[in-house]
């Protein structure tokens, strides 16, 4: 009886042991990357379905879209993630294309640079740095959009170079 008995608990468990999770998708990326920086949140979504939402930092003067070199806003406006720099300040990058021809232009009338190098990005790199300015819901960044490292390589793993990003104000 007892053999029969560990022999049904265990093919019970081999039965049934994949049917308590959903299967993971593989390959799904987001086609979509939105931030709505009144709410500090951004989200990737597939085919409009969130697939993931994050807590964000932005620059350290946020309310408005960026319009020179040093405002410490983050921009707003449709843009695309151009391209993944490994190495940088920040742990892991993802470059956003600001600025466009547009901002070009509203910067020059301005008789200033439009600024640039935005991007989505981790933690410093630097300790001593991370230590003496972050806070994780505090905006701290100059006109980017940070997140936790293990968020950012979660990101990379998510969305391709070449998906457009919304930032919303």
């Amino acid at each position: 009886m007892k053999k029969y008995l560990f022999f049904y608990i265990i093919t019970s468990l081999f039965l049934f042991a994949n049917t308590t999770s959903p299967p993971k998708s593989k390959g799904l990326k987001a086609d979509l990357v939105t931030v709505v920086k009144s709410q500090r949140k951004m989200y990737l979504s597939c085919k409009g379905k969130i697939l993931k939402k994050y807590d964000i930092a932005l620059g350290g003067n946020p309310v408005g879209h960026k319009r020179v070199r040093g405002d410490q806003k983050t921009p707003e406006g449709k843009y695309k993630l151009d391209y993944f720099k490994p190495n940088s300040s920040f742990y892991k990058a993802l470059h956003i294309s600001y600025p466009n021809r547009k901002d070009h232009q509203h910067a020059r009338k301005l008789g200033k640079s439009p600024g640039g190098s935005i991007m989505i990005h981790g933690q410093p790199n630097n300790r001593e740095i991370k230590k003496s300015f972050f806070q994780r819901y505090n905006d701290w960044t100059a006109g980017c959009i940070a997140l936790e490292n293990d968020e950012m390589d979660e990101v990379l793993h998510l969305v391709n170079v070449g998906t457009p990003i919304h930032i919303k104000p």
